[in-house]
């Protein structure tokens, strides 16, 4: 006879905390192994319809997922070279940036010992302390390190992504195993729906970095400020980063035209025109084409940016939305779980409706 044991309520919070402790841990210590393989399921994601509809051509298998991922691996050259280029052009004009840049300084550095009666050489002393701090915490030695093992991830990731798309069978079914055959329409659902959600988001992505870049670039253009196409593409990539991204993206064009126009009203019709585009993001872009695809609220969006910056960096911040997507997939397909899948949805009741006790006083 099996005795049911039944478990404190502060067992089961004590339980659930120390299993997030050791998951978050988990992540953050598997980073380099974690996040290039999410990357790459997400990218073979993408590349799936193509290399089925390759084989529907009656092309070889091996040939048709060869075929997929060097169209991608094309795609993300060329885009890397177009940046690149970019940045040469601004790297061959830092000459004049700096001088600009340091003539500026010392504007400001005057303005202010006037203005609050500090000394400018108390100014400056502190500016260069503040300059070699940071260059100190900077760790070129560890940023190089780490640049080494991206630049190691960056070229095993056309390896995973086509043995993912070569063992996807495989996979499936391990999937598939590792649950009890009741449940198999159940993991069937929350796989499409993942695949479904995943590819739509990202196809979305796709079309919004483009419609972006192209805006910042023409408005930039129209504006007369140095280095457009670069500062435009740059802003489109960093706009996919959710809330925090458009910010960074309207700081560096404002910071460029403050540095090399004379005119500080150079910066303010940057700034204009980000708004305007960033406010055609916001309301058309956005919510048609983006949004549209992953239904997930604003208030668990930023939050899952932060966790992901946090736990992962920069890659975390990228990776949060999908996978809260495919979170919520999974719980709104298991009973107890369904309430969390309705917390992280865009759905907002217009009412609550409560079943009051009404206890008398005594």
């Amino acid at each position: 006879m099996e005795i049911e044991t039944k478990i404190p309520f502060y067992g089961k919070t004590a339980l659930i905390f120390i299993s997030i402790i050791s998951l978050v841990f988990t992540l953050y210590e598997g980073q380099q192994i974690i996040i290039p393989l999410l990357y790459a399921t997400i990218i073979a994601i993408l590349l799936n319809p193509l290399m089925n509809f390759l084989i529907r051509k009656r092309i070889n298998k091996v040939v048709a997922i060869s075929i997929a991922v060097a169209i991608a691996s094309l795609m993300a050259l060329g885009m890397f070279y177009v940046v690149s280029s970019q940045i040469t052009m601004v790297t061959e004009t830092y000459p004049q940036l700096r001088d600009k840049f340091s003539i500026i300084s010392k504007e400001i550095v005057h303005w202010v010992s006037g203005k609050f009666k500090i000394r400018e050489s108390n100014i400056t002393e502190w500016l260069s302390d503040t300059e070699n701090d940071a260059i100190n915490k900077f760790a070129i030695g560890e940023k190089l390190t780490e640049a080494g093992r991206i630049l190691v991830t960056t070229m095993l990731l056309p390896v995973y992504i086509y043995l993912m798309l070569f063992y996807k069978h495989l996979l499936l079914d391990f999937i598939r195993k590792i649950f009890r055959s009741i449940h198999h329409i159940a993991v069937v659902e929350v796989l499409l729906n993942s695949k479904k959600i995943i590819q739509d988001y990202l196809v979305g992505l796709f079309f919004e970095l483009i419609i972006i870049a192209v805006l910042n670039s023409v408005g930039l253009l129209l504006l007369n400020i140095d280095y457009a196409i670069f500062l435009g593409i740059t802003g489109a990539i960093l706009n996919i980063i959710p809330y925090f991204g458009g910010i960074i993206a309207i700081a560096l064009p404002m910071i460029i035209a403050f540095v090399t126009k004379d005119s500080y009203m150079s910066s303010v019709l940057v700034f204009v025109v980000y708004l305007f585009i960033q406010f055609i993001d916001n309301h058309l872009i956005i919510p048609h084409i983006v949004s549209s695809r992953v239904k997930i609220n604003a208030l668990v969006s930023v939050v899952a940016v932060l966790i992901g910056d946090a736990i992962w960096g920069i890659p975390g911040m990228f990776l949060s939305i999908p996978i809260v997507a495919v979170l919520k997939v999974i719980f709104d397909h298991i009973e107890p779980l369904k309430p969390y899948g309705f917390l992280l949805g865009n759905i907002v009741p217009t009412f609550h409706k409560f079943n009051l006790i009404k206890i008398k006083k005594l």
